[in-house]
């Protein structure tokens, strides 16, 4: 049987076209009726995960994953496998699986959160449960099926529950994610529609119970691996693509803004917090209002300070905490001495624990699972731009955790494979020894797409950039096979 197995894999581990066309055959048969047909379907799709599995453990990378989302006529008889089989006649092995996304869920209506639909909308498709389904016919192939999960954007649906108002990311002018149209009814470079957004405080209490509870149902159907994507904050077009002002964050959440006034660690490094909040700035006469207000004159005579004390107001005190209070601070190079600028500091560092805070929770609730957990981000989604701007999306994930999973998306365009190869070797650079860096591609197999070169020609470059990189992924199936997927969609 392995010698059989062995000889139907070709160039990147593909089946052969004889392979493929006999268990097409098979599949046919097999659903038809055929008793025969499908015992001799089960035999072969034995040998294909066997062939696969050899054919990928001798190659580089050894793991291929490949994105995909699942739509209304995948339930349909048969048209799971068919996808199935179309996954690894390719070569891959392993298959990101779209669970919770635009704020809806792949998960039947009775075991759904209450908090979002069901991403099966047709009358009748309540209960099918195709991510149970997914992950048990994957495996029977020799697919490995991660649960790809939206992260701080719980959608546009969740936007609408009167009572998650409070959850809701807000930003200086007090401005929702949704109510400030931040990227109104543009599309993205992978046909996303940013209208579906709605990004939540990832402080907030209520916002980390739903997606706790949502999780929790993901993960009781035991996938192979839980994926965590939009662990960030939302992007801007043009000028608000930078965020330069404090105002620009979305820290003004209710949660965000109790948490983030209880860092400093006195009470007049709160006031200058708490004003520096509400103006967006500070000048030298509210420092010397806020001074005054705790000078000795005008306190308790149980708070008076000592004379040694007085003295150490010259300069005034750090309204700062230490680096264990808040440890990104450290993370951030300094700006300067002024107050506007060390309150800035703080702020961006603040934006950016909540999102180390919410992914370390969750990912950690996967790992206790014995399941990986990973995160998917922009490479440039950390960066620092100009004097003090920083990109808008503030994600920190040179300070992700190094147990989980890194996939940075290298999906730069510049016809060559040259700034590709650039974004990964800066998170090779920036991760701790020993992380796991599994790149994501954009494009297609054998030809160009977008001005992106071919995916084989991605990985040959990366890897011989980066020896380290054992994995890839390729996003998605819905670019590599337009046809197939505009059948899955409409049922044709």
């Amino acid at each position: 049987m392995m010698t059989a197995a062995r000889s139907q894999t070709q160039a990147y581990c593909r089946l052969s076209p004889d392979a493929i066309a006999q268990k097409d055959r098979l599949r046919q048969a097999a659903l038809g009726g055929d008793a025969t047909a499908e015992q001799q379907y089960n035999d072969l799709l034995t040998q294909h995960a066997q062939a696969v599995d050899r054919c990928r453990r001798q190659s580089r990378p050894q793991n291929q994953a490949i994105w995909v989302r699942l739509y209304d006529c995948d339930a349909r008889a048969g048209a799971l496998e068919r996808l199935l089989d179309d996954i690894i006649n390719k070569g891959y092995n392993q298959v990101y699986l779209e669970v919770f996304y635009d704020g809806q869920v792949l998960l039947p209506v009775a075991n759904n959160p209450t908090a979002w639909p069901s991403a099966m909308r047709s009358p009748g498709l309540e209960q099918v449960d195709l991510l149970a389904e997914t992950i048990q016919k994957g495996r029977r192939r020799g697919l490995q099926v991660y649960a790809w999960m939206f992260m701080l954007n719980f959608g546009y649906t969740y936007t609408l529950l009167g009572d998650r108002q409070q959850v809701l990311a807000r930003n200086g002018a007090g401005e929702t994610t949704v109510s400030a149209d931040v990227d109104a009814t543009n599309r993205d470079d992978f046909g996303e529609s940013y209208v579906n957004q709605g990004f939540v405080d990832p402080y907030n209490p209520r916002g980390r119970q739903d997606y706790d509870i949502l999780l929790n149902a993901v993960l009781s159907r035991r996938p192979d691996g839980v994926l965590f994507d939009y662990v960030r904050y939302p992007k801007g077009l043009g000028p608000e693509s930078v965020a330069t002002r404090v105002k620009d964050l979305w820290i003004y959440g209710d949660a965000s803004l109790e948490t983030f006034l209880r860092r400093p660690n006195t009470d007049m490094g709160r006031d200058l917090l708490r004003r520096y909040l509400q103006q967006g700035y500070l000048t030298e006469n509210d420092v010397s209002q806020i001074r005054q207000k705790y000078s000795p004159a005008n306190v308790g005579a149980e708070d008076k300070l000592s004379e040694d004390d007085d003295k150490k107001q010259e300069p005034p005190p750090s309204p700062w905490p230490d680096e264990e209070a808040l440890p990104a601070l450290a993370g951030i190079p300094s700006l300067g001495d002024t107050y506007n600028q060390q309150l800035w500091r703080l702020s961006v560092a603040h934006a950016q624990q909540g999102v180390i805070d919410f992914l370390s929770n969750v990912s950690q609730r996967v790992r206790s699972r014995n399941i990986p957990a990973g995160a998917v981000f922009f490479p440039e989604g950390n960066r620092r731009i100009g004097g003090q701007g920083f990109d808008s999306r503030l994600q920190p994930w040179d300070r992700f955790p190094s147990s989980i999973q890194w996939h940075p998306m290298a999906y730069g365009v510049c016809g060559t494979t040259s700034c590709i190869v650039e974004q990964v070797q800066t998170v090779a650079a920036g991760a701790p020894p020993g992380t796991q860096i599994i790149p994501a591609l954009a494009g297609d197999s054998g030809q160009s797409i977008k001005n992106r070169p071919p995916l084989e020609t991605q990985m040959r470059d990366i890897i011989n950039a980066v020896p380290q990189i054992q994995s890839v992924s390729h996003y998605s199936y819905d670019w590599q096979e337009p046809e197939i997927t505009r059948e899955r969609k409409f049922c044709q």
